[in-house]
């Protein structure tokens, strides 16, 4: 199977879609922040590993713990999505940080930033011309 495939395309979609439930619903291991998205899969072409990026909105200390928290349920997390997808072998699951939604977020908030202050020059500028 090549790495592109449209079969890999709907495998790493549907393990997306169940390491999101399994994590958001069932792991009740308090160190894993309740603002945890399952950002992207990427399962092996041989289903032998996968690489699951995961987003914390939150502080360092709290993206450490999701972390930590993630990789001890493992075993846990692994063992439910053997249950649930039927694959020819269940991947070792490696948590990998993703910042790109905090990135965007922070992006956001300072283009909201800079067009606030352009408006707010733009409407001092037209009092002072009187307009």
């Amino acid at each position: 199977m090549r790495k592109n495939s449209v079969k890999n395309t709907r495998i790493n979609g549907e393990v997306r879609r169940v390491l999101a439930e399994i994590i958001r619903g069932e792991i009740k291991d308090p160190r894993i922040s309740p603002w945890t998205s399952v950002v992207d899969v990427e399962v092996a072409p041989d289903l032998k590993s996968c690489k699951v990026r995961i987003s914390v909105l939150g502080d360092e200390e709290a993206r450490k713990n999701t972390l930590d928290g993630l990789q001890s349920a493992e075993g846990f997390i692994r063992r439910k999505l053997a249950a649930t997808v039927n694959l020819r072998n269940t991947p070792e699951l490696s948590f990998v940080m993703d910042q790109s939604i905090e990135y965007g977020v922070n992006m956001s908030r300072k283009i909201d930033e800079v067009m606030a202050r352009d408006n707010e020059a733009i409407r001092n500028r037209e009092k002072s011309t009187g307009e």
